[in-house]
């Protein structure tokens, strides 16, 4: 069976490449997941299967975890574990950088490293580590969350603000 075409011809080459590149087995499962999350990076594993499957792949999510554990192991994604939340997945490594997490919606965004080259920070005592990287989620609220937040009205129940007795 040929692998799905993605929406460019150069990404499935440059997946195909990556795949062999880490000694892995070129499959459709796999040029499936990496498209989908090249699609829609920051996903969760329930989502990747989703967009594998909306592409006409009849695949299990025990695949879809077998193929992001074996490419996250080989070093082609980074798996990403916001607190509180599901592990999302990304294609850009080895880069050193960041996210944003909204604490409302749980929307991830990349950030550039802080300051200067990786690790960007360093430990007031590394206990003797060498230290390669620092990884930093910055927590807040996304502009949509800061949008819907601010256009509705405080709930009665939890309205805390004085008020004039009649």
């Amino acid at each position: 069976m040929a692998p799905p075409e993605t929406a460019s011809g150069s990404a499935d080459a440059d997946m195909r490449e990556m795949l062999r590149a880490r000694g892995l087995r070129v499959t459709t499962p796999r040029l499936a997941v990496l498209d989908a999350i090249r699609v829609a990076p920051h996903s969760e594993a329930t989502r990747i299967a989703e967009l594998v499957r909306g592409g006409g792949l009849t695949v299990s999510t025990q695949a879809v975890y077998d193929v992001l554990h074996a490419c996250t192991s080989a070093g082609l994604l980074r798996a990403v574990e916001p607190a509180g939340s599901p592990a999302r997945y990304e294609l850009r490594v080895g880069d050193n950088h960041h996210h944003l997490v909204c604490r409302s919606c749980g929307a991830v965004t990349d950030v550039e490293c802080t300051h200067g080259a990786a690790p960007c920070l360093q430990p007031g005592d590394a206990a003797g580590f060498v230290i390669d990287e620092a990884e930093i989620t910055f927590w807040g609220l996304c502009p949509e969350c800061q949008r819907l937040d601010a256009a509705s009205p405080i709930p009665p129940e939890t309205d805390t603000r004085e008020r004039d007795i009649p």
